[in-house]
């Protein structure tokens, strides 16, 4: 424990140990004065709350009393009369009651609580230089208020057992006094005694005490407002107050039972709102990303699936028990972080890729899963979309679900344009396929332009991104593609351009040796290959399809051999020509040389028949005449299956 004047001797920095180790929040905030007076408050309250008996001992109450008696402090307002400590002062709450002196008495009830600390800064000077004459003066009337505060608590508590600190009035009686004063004292002496022998044969707990003091507390706060109404006169012969414990007691303001019930209240509001939690009232969406140490990450598409604040935090705890990847889809509810925590954490999963979490349990993993050929073709011409590209594209190239498509072009061919056409005509045919443009190496305006007129999940990657960020993205859109595959959704990836992915894959892979034509690393290629062969169909449910464009014709030996590497394992390629956007014909798509492997899977028979009748027609043509023929046809008819029933009258 500290007294005012050990602490008032003590730098800011010992102060501020001081508060942190009362558990007192922002001590830096306070200035020392300040802090000097809360680790006073702090001090008082633990000693209050707290359920050990009492440790200050008895010897320092009793220094305070006799220095009350044995020296002037000054008016009788500055006196001290009630103690507002509810565990050990009770004589002192007694002492105001006398009518005489209860008007200059008006503030002391809240000035009490902190004249133990007070007085050790008097003790010195007090006990050497009063003279005896005020001492006298003082003490008899605070004599005569004890006797009189006495005789009214036995008679409003006369089955009240008095606190131990009353056992310090009745030793401090025997200290010298002054000889008018000799018949009350003997009188009080008296009346102590008997008090003091049963508090010694029967010594009570520290909840006793302080239900007595609150008790004695509140009846001499009663008995000192009714006084207060009453003639005020000042019997203290001293007109001199001490300027030490004036200047005391108008520094601090001592902790008064108003000021206890207060704090009580605002600690108990405190608890109430710590007790409120807000779990489950946000939902919150994100891919999730498992970091190696086992816990994970949901991260946002608003941020491309990289870092960002929306972060979404999952324990390792929470991955086992559902069985999550990498890539899942979650949908669930967060709470907001608590002190110390970084993140808002994941309290509740409701949905995992658009399934109950049970469903989750028991899936097949993606490369388990069986694939065949796409068997159900995409409608693309239908719904407001059936303008000359898409009709092109569904009789030369048709797009089945599960299909791992090529789209080969040559610089400023029109191909950008190609992929907002196909992808708005899946979009609008097919609202239960889950699309995913993904835009890797490209410019900011046409990732601007593609978000806002494709109706699609838009990821992109731009050209002065570092080749790292490239690989991250990519990754976790092929996961989270294959996640939802697992669970029998069909999938889409539009992507643009894996040329441009393969560049990246190339930058970031270590070194093995091998390096082939054009600079590119003998393994770089293994990961680009690997996210554009996941396009399949699945058996009984689910299809991921990807349709990539390959650059060519760039002048680059590195985009020539990257080409050749993917050309052959694709299952549909698209070709268009340099020289039909030259001449402005679009789309500039090179009839004969684009197709789609199994195409018989995808069209009836009669259809299938007229088309091998179209192609082998257009063979002899050159890319130019044959796209010719082909527009002039077309915009004569409204869809595709009447310019195939037109073709006999041709």
């Amino acid at each position: 424990m500290y007294d005012i004047k050990e602490l008032s001797k003590m730098g800011q920095d010992d102060l501020i140990a001081i508060a942190q180790k009362l558990n007192i929040s922002k001590a830096k905030n306070f200035s020392p004065e300040e802090l000097v007076y809360e680790i006073l408050d702090e001090q008082a309250r633990q000693g209050s709350l707290s359920n050990e008996p009492i440790k200050r001992p008895l010897v320092q109450r009793q220094k305070k009393l006799r220095i009350d008696k044995s020296k002037p402090t000054g008016p009788a307002k500055e006196n001290p009369v009630a103690s507002e400590n509810p565990v050990k002062q009770v004589k002192p709450e007694a002492v105001p009651v006398k009518a005489e002196a209860v008007k200059e008495e008006t503030p002391a009830p809240k000035k009490r609580g902190r004249k133990p600390l007070a007085v050790k800064l008097a003790e010195q000077a007090t006990s050497k230089d009063q003279p005896v004459v005020a001492e006298g003066g003082e003490s008899l009337e605070q004599e005569k208020s004890k006797s009189e505060v006495k005789v009214i608590e036995r008679a409003q508590n006369p089955n009240q057992k008095q606190p131990q600190n009353l056992q310090k009035g009745g030793q401090i009686q025997k200290g010298p006094r002054p000889q008018p004063q000799q018949g009350q004292q003997s009188q009080q002496n008296q009346q102590l005694q008997p008090q003091q022998n049963q508090q010694q044969g029967q010594p009570q707990t520290q909840q006793n005490a302080q239900q007595g003091n609150q008790q004695h507390q509140h009846q001499a706060n009663k008995q000192h407002q009714a006084g207060q109404q009453q003639n005020r006169p000042n019997p203290n012969p001293n007109p001199n107050p001490n300027p030490n414990q004036t200047k005391d007691n108008k520094k601090h303001t001592p902790v008064t039972d108003e000021m206890l019930s207060v704090e009580s209240v605002e600690n108990s509001m405190k608890e109430q709102f710590k007790k409120v939690e807000f779990e489950g009232t946000v939902e919150a969406t994100g891919v999730l990303e498992i970091m190696p140490d086992g816990y994970g990450f949901l991260r946002s598409s608003d941020y491309n699936y990289l870092n960002s604040p929306d972060d979404i935090y999952l324990s390792q705890s929470q991955i086992k028990l559902y069985g999550l990847k990498t890539g899942d889809t979650l949908v669930g509810e967060i709470r907001p972080p608590r002190e110390g925590d970084k993140y808002f954490p994941l309290v509740k999963v409701n949905q995992i890729n658009g399934r109950s979490p049970e469903f989750i349990r028991d899936r097949v993993p993606f490369d388990f899963l069986t694939p065949l050929f796409p068997e159900e073709k995409f409608n693309i011409t239908s719904n407001g979309h059936n303008n000359l590209s898409t009709r092109v594209v569904d009789l030369f190239a048709p797009i089945g679900k599960g299909q791992r498509g090529l789209i080969v072009a040559q610089p400023k061919t029109g191909k950008t344009v190609l992929l907002k056409d196909i992808a708005n005509a899946i979009a609008a045919n097919h609202p239960e396929v889950y699309m995913i443009v993904l835009l890797i190496d490209e410019r900011p305006e046409e990732v601007t332009d593609m978000a806002r007129s494709v109706k699609a999940e838009v990821v992109a990657s731009t050209f002065d991104e570092p080749a790292e960020r490239h690989v991250k993205v990519a990754n976790i859109v092929l996961e989270k593609a294959k996640r939802l595959v697992e669970c029998g959704h069909d999938v889409v990836i539009l992507l643009d351009s894996i040329t441009r992915l393969a560049r990246a894959f190339n930058t970031v892979q270590p070194a093995s040796g091998k390096v082939l034509s054009g600079g590119v690393d003998a393994n770089a290629l293994h990961k680009p290959k690997r996210f554009f062969g996941a396009a399949r169909n699945i058996e009984n449910g689910g299809s991921l399809t990807i349709l990539a464009t390959a650059l060519t014709d760039t002048g680059s030996k590195m985009d020539e051999v990257i080409f050749e590497e993917f050309k052959g394992t694709g299952n549909m390629e698209l070709q268009l020509d340099r020289k039909l956007a030259n001449k402005r014909i679009f789309p500039a798509v090179d009839v004969t040389l684009s197709s789609t492997r199994r195409d018989d899977l995808l069209f009836d028979k009669e259809t299938l028949n007229r088309i091998w009748i179209l192609r082998n027609y257009l063979a002899d043509m050159n890319s130019v005449e044959a796209m010719e023929f082909m527009k002039t046809r077309l915009i004569r008819t409204d869809n595709n299956q009447e310019f195939l029933i037109s073709m006999n009258g041709e």
